[in-house]
C-alpha cells in the first residue's frame, strides 16, 4: 500500500469511527495496533497475530477486554478475525480497506458551495482583554526597601558570606581553578 493509500485508509477508518457510536477508546486502540502490525506485514491480505503482542501495542491489560473488543471489531466488519485456538499458531487477521478508492471521497454532510484552489484559512481567535484585571485591585502598593532606621537604602547590603563568588561566576571562568 503506498503512502497516499495509507493516509486515505486511516482517514476513511477514522471517519467511520466518528460515525460509529458503538466504539470506545479500547476498540480504536486495538484497531490502531492491528493496523500497525498490518503495516509491519507489508499490508498483506491476511496476517497472523500474537495476542500478548497486540495487547501490549494496544495498551490493553485484560484478556477478556481484548477478546471482547476483537470479536466486536470483527462482528462490526472492521476486521475479519479467525481465532486459531492453538497457542503455537497466532490468530489470523484480515484488514478491510476504508477510503482507498482512486476517486475523491465525497462528504455528503458538507454544503454545496464547492471547493477552492487556495489553502483554507482558519481564523485565530485571541482573547482580547478589554476589562480591567480586578484580581490585583486589593494588592498592597509596592514600597521601596528601606533600612531599619527609615532611610532609603541605596547602598549595597553587606554580605556575611566570606567568599560570595566562590564559583567564579562574576568573572571569566578559568578552568584551572578547582570548584
Amino acid at each position: 500500500m503506498e503512502d497516499i493509500n495509507y493516509i486515505k485508509h486511516l482517514n476513511g477508518v477514522f471517519e467511520q469511527f466518528a460515525r460509529d457510536s458503538r466504539l470506545n477508546p479500547t476498540h480504536i486502540s486495538l484497531y490502531v495496533a492491528l493496523f500497525q502490525l498490518w503495516n509491519i506485514n507489508f499490508f498483506k491480505d491476511g496476517f497472523y497475530i500474537n495476542r500478548e503482542e497486540v495487547m501490549e501495542l494496544a495498551k490493553i491489560g485484560s484478556k477478556s477486554t481484548y477478546h471482547r473488543c476483537i470479536k466486536e471489531l470483527s462482528h462490526w466488519d472492521y476486521i475479519l478475525y479467525t481465532p486459531s485456538h492453538n497457542p503455537f499458531k497466532g490468530s489470523r487477521i484480515k484488514m478491510f480497506d476504508f477510503g482507498t478508492s482512486t476517486g475523491q471521497a465525497l462528504d455528503l454532510s458538507r454544503t454545496k458551495i464547492g471547493t477552492s484552489n487556495g489553502q483554507a484559512v482558519v481564523p485565530i481567535i485571541k482573547h482580547i482583554q478589554t476589562i480591567e484585571n480586578k484580581t490585583n485591585l486589593n494588592k498592597p502598593p509596592f514600597y521601596k526597601k528601606t533600612s531599619v532606621n527609615g532611610s532609603k537604602n541605596n547602598d549595597k547590603l553587606s554580605t556575611t558570606v566570606p567568599y560570595p563568588d566562590n564559583l567564579g561566576t562574576s568573572t571569566d571562568k578559568t578552568y584551572d581553578d578547582p570548584l
